[in-house]
């Protein structure tokens, strides 16, 4: 492996500084505050190619590998972990599954509009009483014919509300049957389809997350993704990816709390010195250095061998549960850093406190990652 980055990866860090300085900003506490989802700045991200980073450019995306995606979600991160997390669930769930399963049709039907930030995407796996047991989902799909007919909820779905389409796995078979899953792109606006409850979150409070909500929702066969019953199958494998977004994103954060860390360390006053001299703070900052270092690179391994074409399971399990942590203690001791100025929200770190927690839970929690890891130790 190049543990260097790539002239491209440099060139895409200092375009998303310049975009992030400019339009995310002056404004992510205002969004914080109001728990606005700002539709205008990934109109904006479609403009420079970052809505669709994986997506071939046949199909209006720009590309670009793993390699370059774990940048675009890291940088954004580093200022705002809301509008990476939105880039995040966009790109590698959304758009990617109807990149990896959808028909040609629905491809050159959705991805143009997905890539070009035209169009939010959504992704619906998770429900009110199925987090991780998902053989046992209660949001059904009865074919009817030609078409299939959607009753049931959807919870924590990034961009329920404002999402243009929504990739959604629904039970086709018994709970708990194998093979009983299978995915459909639904569009806002079909009869039956609305967004419900939008929550009310600690953190990443302008990244939307509401319940979809269908109710005699009739779709044509058309818009199903790949095989009946196979939507379980493909939510693995786009969850692996899932992971190393995740991980990245939880890197993001790490990073900028460490970076306000260091700044405001040399700046803070005490006892006639900066606080840097410290040697109590100096370990902090020695471990947050080294955590960081170790999260990158689980996070690079998961994405080489993911580009390899290789499985990647337990190293994106690694990368997600390890990086996801170690942002937690990170924006952790960087409040302590702060002290009293770290729990107001002038500085940002009560920010990066805040959104780090999310990134042990979305996509699998911590423990599911530990079971994932385990299970693939001890096969």
């Amino acid at each position: 492996m190049n543990f260097s980055p790539s002239e491209m990866q440099l060139q895409i860090a200092n375009v998303i500084k310049d975009f992030a300085e400019k339009n995310i900003r002056p404004k992510m506490m205002e969004w914080d505050e109001k728990q606005e989802f700002p539709v205008d700045v990934f109109r904006k991200l479609g403009e420079l190619g970052l809505m669709g980073v994986l997506i071939p450019e046949e199909y209006g995306g720009s590309g670009l590998g793993y390699n370059e995606y774990i940048t675009v979600v890291s940088e954004i991160a580093k200022v705002c972990g809301s509008i990476g997390l939105s880039v995040a669930a966009h790109n590698s769930l959304c758009t990617n599954h109807i990149y990896k399963f959808a028909s040609e049709e629905l491809k050159k039907k959705y991805l143009p509009k997905l890539a070009s930030g035209q169009w939010i995407g959504a992704w619906g796996l998770t429900e009110a009483n199925t987090g991780s047991d998902s053989g046992n989902m209660k949001c059904v799909a009865v074919r009817d014919g030609d078409q299939w007919i959607i009753n049931g909820t959807k919870n924590w779905i990034t961009h329920g509300k404002t999402g243009d389409v929504a990739v959604v796995l629904c039970r086709t078979g018994e709970p708990r049957a194998k093979n009983n899953i299978t995915a459909f792109a639904i569009e806002r606006g079909t009869k039956g389809f609305s967004a419900g409850k939008k929550e009310n979150k600690l953190g990443m409070r302008a990244s939307e997350t509401t319940e979809l909500v269908f109710d005699n929702c009739v779709i044509s066969d058309s818009q199903r993704l790949g095989e009946v019953g196979d939507g379980f199958k493909q939510a693995m494998k786009i969850l692996d990816g899932g992971r190393i977004s995740i991980a990245a994103l939880a890197l993001g954060i790490a990073k900028g709390a460490f970076e306000a860390s260091i700044k405001y360390s040399k700046e803070r006053i005490q006892f006639d010195q900066p606080i840097a001299n410290f040697q109590a703070i100096q370990w902090k900052l020695a471990d947050m250095a080294t955590q960081i270092e170790a999260a990158e690179l689980l996070i690079y391994q998961a994405a080489d061998l993911l580009m390899r074409g290789e499985r990647v399971t337990k190293q994106s399990a690694f990368a997600k549960y390890y990086a996801s942590e170690i942002s937690v203690k990170i924006a952790t001791d960087a409040v302590q850093i702060f002290g009293g100025y770290g729990y107001t929200k002038d500085f940002p770190v009560e920010k990066y406190y805040r959104d780090s927690k999310l990134c042990t839970i979305g996509e699998g929690t911590s423990e599911i990652q530990k079971l994932v890891i385990s299970r693939d130790i001890l096969s």
